[in-house]
């Protein structure tokens, strides 16, 4: 699912090579470790469903030591984008980390994708920093995003 959502969503903005023949081994190799970290209790991810269906998901990593939570990704199929699952997703991650005692929550967005940002910035996030970083052997830029739940 979300190697999907990344040939879809990051067309244009990552090398079609990394998208069509990398992504789907390098989400994976990611999710085995994630999944440990989770089943380790630090964290959870949740699948999204329409009728039964998985259109989405959310992971979310246990508050930090500044109280901020990671929103490590965050998809919806693109067949289901608009559909309202990214907004629900986000309502259970702000109660996810409101009983975990957090103060706020973070995420990267990369700079290309509009989408993205107009999302997350009609919902409240607000720009907080701009990275430098690399995927799909390339440079990229990630700009940081915060929701502060105080």
């Amino acid at each position: 699912m979300h190697a999907q959502s990344w040939a879809a969503t990051y067309r244009g903005i990552l090398p079609d090579t990394f998208l069509d023949n990398e992504a789907p081994a390098e989400r994976t190799a990611h999710w085995i470790k994630r999944m440990e970290e989770i089943d380790a209790g630090e964290g959870i991810a949740w699948i999204a469903e329409l009728d039964g269906a998985p259109v989405g998901f959310v992971c979310l990593v246990d508050p930090d030591a500044n109280g901020s939570v990671l929103v490590d990704n965050l998809h919806a199929l693109p067949g289901f984008k608009g559909a309202g699952a990214g907004t629900a997703m986000l309502a259970a991650a702000q109660a996810w980390a409101r009983e975990r005692g957090a103060r706020r929550l973070h995420l990267s967005v990369l700079e290309g994708n509009q989408a993205a940002i107009g999302f997350y910035e009609s919902r409240g996030w607000r720009f907080a920093a701009r990275e430098d970083d690399r995927m799909g052997g390339i440079g990229v830029v990630s700009l940081v995003y915060v929701f502060a739940l105080e």
